[in-house]
């Protein structure tokens, strides 16, 4: 089986902590549509397509979610409650050794701070190193390797890229 080429996206700009009474329900502010919504479009611009979005079901990733598909980045968008806050990377281990099996090739997870971060790290070096830093709408993107090996160590990063690299 080839390698996947993951893509990490954390969600945009949101709404300030503490000023909704639920805070999985809180959105994306005007500016973090608009931001997400450029970096959208300049992946999109460089060619990119994701066989599938797979996002948190939180509000804030959920909208980011769907602002990817609407600049045409795939067609598929799919929930995961591995990707919320706190979620299980083995967890969501066992969903993508399942999706390979579909033949998928280039995946989108769209989730949440330190998890994402802290799952980059333990994919490419087998541990949480606390180094690398994912900005709102910024991207990092993994080679994940052949089904045979696990990912966890074996995976090589190939983009960190903060949102203002990636806006005009």
């Amino acid at each position: 089986m080839a390698t996947i080429e993951l893509y990490i996206i954390r969600h945009g700009l949101a709404g300030e902590r503490g000023d909704y009474p639920n805070d999985d329900e809180r959105p994306l502010t005007g500016e973090g549509i608009h931001k997400t919504r450029r970096v959208a479009k300049r992946l999109h611009d460089l060619n990119i397509r994701f066989d599938l979005i797979l996002t948190s079901p939180l509000a804030r990733a959920r909208q980011t979610a769907e602002i990817l598909q609407s600049c045409k980045l795939s067609s598929r968008l799919e929930e995961s409650a591995a990707l919320a806050p706190g979620g299980d990377l083995n967890v969501w281990l066992s969903w993508l050794q399942q999706w390979r099996q579909g033949g998928g090739d280039c995946l989108a997870i769209v989730g949440h701070e330190p998890d994402l971060s802290e799952w980059a790290e333990m994919l490419v070096w087998g541990a949480s190193r606390q180094n690398l830093v994912l900005k709102k709408a910024g991207v990092i993107g993994l080679h994940l390797p052949d089904q045979e090996e696990s990912p966890i160590g074996h995976s090589q990063l190939f983009w960190l890229t903060p949102p203002r690299f990636l806006i005009d």
